[in-house]
């Protein structure tokens, strides 16, 4: 029988002749004895003997009896749970029997005992203790289990925690790309309306009235259409690049270039919309200041003030670009005298909503995409902007860009 499974029974009798009577009488039925002769001897075997299912206890000792050993055992708390089953050559006494039970004991026997009595009793404890034995390695089991399920419970906590940060990860680059598709829409709709409608000026102007153009006017209205046509092929370039960019998370590109040819190139596109009112766009702007900057953003913020002071400037009036150093950022200054607007209207331009004019009906107005893109776009270059306007004398869009300190760095 493997060794776990015995049941070990320590037998404490002071004659050895009762200790070998009681062995034969149980040996053959799976049991481990250990023997003392007195209940020193049987606290000395059980400070280094544990797992006992049994003790078969003599009263009647010298120096100690069952009693006081019964008392000592029970003062160990491993030992607490082990029963004891007295042996007595006296009558079952009631003060006997009191004094053993209090002591501890579970039962008692009479010596000379009945070998079918003592292997009976004997066998009740000992089944007692294989089932007791097996509840605690059941408990043991279950605890391992409740340990796994706790665990698999956090490692599936800490799985929904990691997916659900990624979906909200995905969900916020999901919602990037939506934004960024709909900024290169408007992108699109704003950079090359106004070229394209200088475009279709030009060309109609050839096509309705060839035959009253003179040579001159017809090779004006050429040049517009084949210098434009350039600059819608470049433009559109760019934003196709621009646009593979922000798949690619890298749309922000700053470059550093010089202030004055940036906004001439973002002017040329514009002046034929300005020629229709004849409007002046000046450009007051020093050669010997340089930024730092996303070429595309940069004309976009550029083209979409410009020809927001076009719709709200009257016919022969004036735009003028301006800028000046402001700590380490360069304040640049869209200024046109038009009609100007209220301080309810630049807060609700400052709040993404439409440009809407306090001149009265018959003034344009505009959708507040242009300002938005201009405003997500100066935002990323770290700039800022705001408006200095009042009702009839005009409009001053300013905002802010990185400045270059020295031309080595451009």
């Amino acid at each position: 029988m493997a060794e776990d499974n015995l049941i070990k029974i320590l037998l404490v009798d002071d004659n050895e002749n009762n200790l070998m009577s009681m062995e034969l009488v149980l040996e053959g039925y799976g049991y481990s004895f250990f023997k003392a002769t007195s209940g020193r001897e049987a606290l000395r075997i059980l400070l280094k003997e544990e797992e006992f299912s049994l003790i078969l206890l003599d009263v009647k000792m010298p120096i100690m009896d069952g009693y006081e050993t019964a008392e000592l055992i029970y003062e160990r708390d491993k030992l607490k749970n082990i029963p004891i089953i007295f042996i007595t050559a006296h009558d079952y006494e009631e003060e006997a029997m009191f004094k053993g039970y209090q002591a501890g004991a579970v039962d008692f026997i009479r010596k000379p005992f009945k070998p079918e009595i003592l292997r009976s009793k004997v066998a009740v404890f000992a089944e007692l203790y294989k089932k007791n034995r097996l509840l605690r390695k059941q408990e043991e089991r279950l605890q391992i289990i409740n340990n796994d399920l706790m665990l698999a419970n956090q490692e599936l906590e800490q799985r929904v925690l990691e997916r659900t940060i990624e979906l909200e990860n995905l969900n916020k680059e999901l919602k990037e790309l939506n934004l960024s598709k709909d900024k290169f829409l408007s992108v699109i709709s704003h950079d090359l309306r106004n070229p394209l409608t200088s475009l279709l000026i030009s060309s109609n102007n050839l096509n309705t009235n060839l035959e009253n153009l003179e040579k001159k006017q017809i090779i004006m209205f050429a040049g517009i259409i084949h210098r434009t046509s350039n600059k819608i092929l470049e433009q559109l370039n760019e934003l196709v690049d621009w646009a593979k960019k922000q798949r690619e998370k890298t749309n922000f590109n700053p470059e550093h270039f010089q202030l004055l040819g940036g906004v001439n190139q973002s002017f040329e596109l514009i002046r034929p919309n300005a020629a229709q009112k004849s409007i002046i766009l000046k450009i007051e702007i020093d050669e010997d200041i340089y930024v730092s900057a996303d070429p595309p953003m940069f004309r976009s913020i550029i083209q979409n003030l410009i020809t927001n002071a076009i719709k709200f400037t009257p016919h022969g009036g004036i735009i003028a670009c301006t800028a000046k150093p402001v700590g380490s950022m360069i304040e640049i200054c869209v200024q046109d005298y038009g009609v100007g607007m209220s301080d309810d209207t630049k807060e609700i331009l400052l709040g993404n909503y439409a440009y809407l004019s306090s001149a009265g009906t018959d003034q344009e107005q505009g959708s507040g995409l242009g300002l938005f893109l201009v405003k997500e776009f100066i935002n990323q270059h770290g700039g800022t902007i705001n408006i200095d306007s009042e009702l009839g004398k005009g409009t001053c869009f300013f905002f802010t860009i990185p400045k270059v300190e020295s031309l080595q760095n451009v």
